[in-house]
């Protein structure tokens, strides 16, 4: 997706008109991004080449994939525009790492997102984000970056019920038993390992906890429940839920989340982490369900829940994820996009 589709043209022009964040910093200067074909990954990519289109020294962009081919698709008008801005490294991120090139700055957006995976291959998932991590900070040691993002998860700080706001240093809550875990708990550890990076390394490490981002770019066969709920609505089919959705979460859609990064990677503290969401999203699944029946199919798509446990088990136990933001406000960010508009161009950028 690229400047063909008017939705997803607005967010890129709405990102780079962002006068907080110091844009002329990243002039002539080389960005690594990893998972750079994914929702998130892609959207930063796009958002540094449409920048590069504004000034005289537009950024270089590394796109770290693993597979050139979905890159080639991903990225296919961008390739046209801005050949001699953006390339392609291919391979894998548990590999050593040879790359001969001067890198400014890395965004390390790679990771697993399927929570169907996250049971089946629990291993898997914590070793490619644990070591993808540590090569990922050791290339940006060796190569004295400017800065350095890892992207996290709200899933960080485990099922907790307090309905209190989370600040960054709250304890988690996690079921060291459950292989569910593996993904928050190799989240947290990464998290560690870019404070060590910074700490012992002086590596310009920083960490983003993003609450759940979905926007433009989402592909309309996606897995995951914001795209479940809205095709489900779009097509007046009843929207059946694996939980009873009592969990309650904030969310933050994708050019909220790209400022965000954007604005910590450039202005944030190193060895620091971030919370980033939407405070007026905060809701419960079952609630976000029965707002998007009502906007898209109104409200004929009726929300039932399946009582089948191998369902639920995919998901983390319930919980209440209400992020404190005030470290990230105090950088000079904000949200703009409510959860009904966020659906709303969610679908309207859907192709």
């Amino acid at each position: 997706m690229w400047k063909s589709n008017q939705v997803y043209l607005e967010d890129l022009k709405s990102i780079i008109t962002d006068s907080n964040i110091p844009w002329h910093d990243l002039d002539g200067k080389t960005v690594l991004v990893t998972g750079a074909t994914g929702l998130i990954g892609s959207n930063i990519v796009n958002a540094l080449l449409f920048y590069g289109e504004k000034t005289d020294r537009p950024p270089r962009i590394l796109a770290f994939v693993r597979s050139r081919d979905k890159a080639k698709r991903v990225f296919s008008e961008q390739l046209v525009d801005h050949r001699e801005n953006l390339s392609f490294i291919v391979g894998d991120i548990c590999d050593p790492l040879l790359i001969s090139e001067p890198i400014d700055y890395i965004i390390h957006a790679a990771c697993e997102t399927a929570s169907e995976r996250f049971i089946t291959h629990p291993v898997e998932t914590m070793y490619t984000a644990v070591w993808g991590t540590w090569n990922m900070l050791e290339l940006a040691r060796n190569k004295q970056v400017m800065g350095f993002l890892y992207l996290s998860s709200m899933e960080a700080y485990g099922s907790p019920h307090e309905n209190t706001l989370l600040r960054e240093d709250a304890p988690a809550y996690f079921d060291s038993s459950s292989v569910r875990n593996s993904y928050p708990e190799s989240k947290r550890m990464c998290e560690l390992l870019s404070s060590a990076f910074a700490s012992e390394y002086n590596v310009p490490a920083k960490t983003v906890r993003l609450a759940q981002t979905f926007g433009p770019g989402v592909d309309k066969n996606d897995v995951r429940l914001f795209s479940y709920l809205a095709r489900r609505a779009m097509a007046r089919e009843s929207i059946v839920l694996a939980t009873k959705g009592e969990s309650k979460r904030m969310y933050l859609y994708t050019s909220d989340a790209v400022r965000a990064i954007l604005t910590i990677l450039l202005k944030g503290k190193n060895g620091n982490c971030y919370n980033a969401a939407n405070p007026d999203t905060y809701c419960s699944v079952y609630e976000m369900a029965l707002l998007v029946s009502k906007l898209f199919s109104g409200g004929e798509a009726e929300v039932l829940f399946s009582g089948d446990p191998l369902d639920a088990a995919k998901y983390p136990q319930e919980h209440d994820l209400k992020l404190d933001i005030s470290k990230i406000l105090a950088l000079g960010w904000r949200a703009y996009t409510p959860l009904s508009r966020m659906y709303a161009r969610m679908i309207a950028g859907m192709e």
